[in-house]
């Protein structure tokens, strides 16, 4: 394997907070053990929050149904450590109103987000949303 074919994870520190921001060319995460592998990163990175770009996440986390977008939620839950899902999502969201009422409700929280860009994500983390 060449250094080019690796992937690069970057470690910002945004508002005091030490945020893992996942390659967007990294491994699909589809399930818990995607989920579980994103953490033990963020562990070894000693971060305390995770960014995860959309294109990251199997077209399965977006079908609420499969239960694959709530086993992943969950699992950053339990190890209390904050999610931001950063790129666009607007297809996903425009096909399923269940999709939409998850991702309302989870901006409204602490543990999950979805937004748009990193600089959101630091405008959130500044307290000046």
């Amino acid at each position: 394997m060449r250094l080019s074919d690796t992937m690069i994870d970057d470690v910002l520190v945004l508002h005091d907070r030490t945020v893992l921001v996942c390659d967007a060319d990294g491994p699909p995460i589809d399930g818990v053990q995607g989920a579980l592998d994103v953490i033990g990163q963020a562990w070894g990175h000693e971060a305390d929050m995770v960014v995860i770009p959309v294109s990251r996440l199997d077209d399965s986390f977006f079908t609420l149904s499969t239960g694959v977008a709530g086993d992943v939620m969950q699992k950053f839950a339990n190890y209390q450590l904050p999610l931001a899902v950063i790129g666009s999502i607007a297809h996903q969201a425009g096909a399923s109103s269940a999709l939409r009422a998850l991702v309302s409700e989870s901006n409204r929280g602490a543990q999950v987000w979805f937004l748009d860009s990193l600089d959101q994500l630091a405008e959130r983390l500044s307290g000046s949303r």
